[in-house]
């Protein structure tokens, strides 16, 4: 008999408000409307029920995963790109392709900042619209 502990109900919501980040503050950043709209349709950053059980081990390590990866991504564009990123950015890209999580993106992608970005898919900077 094995033990397994469930990921908390705030860890799921946490999983999503990282995923969520990657579509309205990273992907405006480097890819067209068309481009982040194609990427849902692929189901870029969405589960595939069959991998994920939705054990705590698992929460933890598609949340790092996830952590890192914007990290990486952030570091890379204000620095210089080098072996050992692209290294720590595709071993967790495989982290959560092993959980059913896509993300068909290499570290090239994230190079160059578009110079000016309107998105559909950003957070608006004020909750008032006037």
């Amino acid at each position: 008999m094995k033990t397994v502990y469930v990921a908390t109900e705030e860890q799921k919501q946490y999983i999503h408000s990282l995923i969520e980040q990657f579509y309205t503050c990273i992907f405006p950043k480097y890819f067209t409307d068309d481009e982040i709209e194609t990427f849902q349709s692929l189901g870029v950053l969405q589960f595939e029920a069959s991998t994920y059980d939705g054990t705590l081990k698992e929460a933890f390590t598609i949340i790092s995963a996830l952590q890192s990866l914007q990290a990486i991504i952030e570091f890379v564009s204000f620095h210089h790109r080098s072996a050992h990123y692209e290294q720590l950015f595709q071993r967790n890209i495989e982290q959560l392709e092993q959980h059913g999580i896509s993300f068909p993106l290499t570290l090239e992608h994230f190079l160059h900042q578009r110079d000016e970005y309107v998105s559909m898919y950003m957070k608006p900077i004020h909750a008032w619209v006037m």
